[in-house]
């Protein structure tokens, strides 16, 4: 075989320096830390593991130039050298730049003996934020509301709703305090994870305390938020909201795959997930191996009633696309969702730590979209899975990584790392060197 082939072992030794490169200097900084167990946000990294064993791309991708297959090959590197050295089950990748799709492929298995394959079907957390604000901007849009509209006539109930604004629910500055973070919540997730939270409960939990501070003066990463502004829309809509989402947002995407149930149950293929998370709240010592599977567990918990979603890579990455070009949306909107309007907003404060920390260049929000530098993304993490769909709209990269993890991804306490927002970084870097997604900050 010529040295010059890419499937030869000199180049994949170079290949293999390459990725190791991406690996230590793309990603160095530790990942924000925002909400408890399974949260849709930044999640803290965990230590290095000893090596998995990766699988073998499930499918070929379409043809390409001899350049482009270069440009597979080194991915191909990044990911592999992923798996090993962040403990990886499985990774599904899908990258397409402008209109060609440049790799789609899944490495390792769903479960033992079962290969991850592209088809697969995978919870999408804090995606579907980004899709209940392209259908609150679809309203202002047509001016049945404005983004200033204070929440009392649709939640009078809620407190300060004469301030809070639809704009403080989608951009996170209410004050609300987060369900999530709330011990009581935490304790009844742990001991049921199959538990389905009501719209009722999730309320009540998130104010057991009070508000964290005034509306509008500090940012605040709080599921609170959009669960409150799913139910208001619904309202403003006169449907359920996954109705309004299927018919105003997935639907004209063409997001064929992707789909809101208000249970756990995932359509096959499945991709499964495992987890060792509720290690702490079951008092199992360190020492004790725990790791169990966690792909069923309810995920209502963590979006609007009617936005818990199952979807597939190739529908994230049409989402990263049609996200990141205002596809549905006005100019005027897509800029109101998508502009880093919030830099050297918020303070970390005791009343709201961690989720309330300083919008930087490497991690600000919009309107239910996360900017990192030039890049529009959602990373979520949730019960095993973590998952990223970014788009750079200079150079038209979308990028689509699903990951599941292996028992030694997990730290002693049963936290563990966002690894799909760092594979992520590393393809984006390799990519547009010109404009790398910048590392996120060190959790304060």
């Amino acid at each position: 075989m010529d040295a010059s082939s890419p499937r030869s072992p000199a180049r994949r030794l170079r290949r293999r320096r390459r990725a190791r490169t991406l690996f230590a200097t793309a990603v160095v900084a530790p990942l924000l830390l925002v909400g408890a167990a399974g949260c849709t946000g930044p999640a803290p990294l965990g230590p290095s593991s000893p090596p998995s064993s990766p699988g073998s791309p499930d499918q070929s991708t379409p043809e390409l130039s001899e350049s482009e297959s270069e440009q597979v090959a080194d991915l191909t590197g990044i990911v592999e050298e992923a798996m090993a050295t962040l403990d990886l089950k499985a990774v599904i990748v899908e990258v397409q730049v402008g209109d060609q799709i440049l790799m789609t492929e899944a490495f390792g298995e769903s479960m033992t003996g079962v290969d991850a394959t592209t088809d697969m079907h995978f919870r999408n957390g804090a995606v579907a934020f980004s899709y209940v604000s392209n259908l609150l901007l679809q309203y202002v849009d047509d001016g049945t509301v404005s983004l200033d509209d204070t929440i009392d006539q649709w939640t009078p109930e809620l407190p300060e709703s004469d301030t809070v604004t639809l704009r403080m629910l989608t951009n996170q500055t209410t004050g609300y305090p987060d369900f999530e973070t709330d011990p009581g919540w935490t304790a009844a997730y742990n001991e049921n994870p199959f538990h389905e939270f009501t719209y009722e409960e999730r309320i009540e939990y998130a104010f057991n305390r009070p508000l964290q501070f005034e509306p509008g003066t500090n940012w605040s990463y709080s599921h609170t938020n959009f669960m409150i502004l799913g139910h208001i829309l619904s309202q403003i809509g006169g449907e359920p909201l996954d109705v309004l989402l299927a018919e105003k947002v997935l639907e004209p995407m063409g997001l064929d795959e992707t789909e809101g149930y208000n249970s756990s149950f995932i359509p096959e293929p499945v991709l499964h997930a495992f987890s060792s998370e509720r290690r702490v709240a079951l008092d199992l010592d360190p020492s004790t191996p725990f790791y169990e599977e966690s792909t069923f567990w309810n995920p209502v918990w963590g979006t609007p009633v009617g936005g818990a979603e199952t979807t597939t890579i190739s529908d994230m990455t049409k989402t990263a696309i049609a996200i990141g070009t205002g596809e549905l949306l006005s100019d005027e909107s897509f800029h109101e969702m998508t502009d880093s309007q919030l830099i050297g907003f918020g303070e970390r404060l005791p009343e709201c730590e961690p989720s309330c920390f300083t919008q930087v260049e490497g991690y600000n929000y919009g309107l239910g979209v996360v900017r990192s530098g030039a890049w529009m993304l959602q990373n979520p993490q949730l019960s095993g899975y973590s998952a990223v769909e970014a788009y750079l709209p200079s150079d038209e990269i979308a990028i689509s990584v699903a990951t599941t993890y292996a028992p030694g991804a997990f730290e002693p306490d049963g936290r563990y790392d966002n690894s799909a927002d760092r594979v992520f970084r590393m393809i984006g870097t390799y990519l547009a060197p010109g404009e790398p997604p910048p590392p996120l900050p060190p959790k304060q």
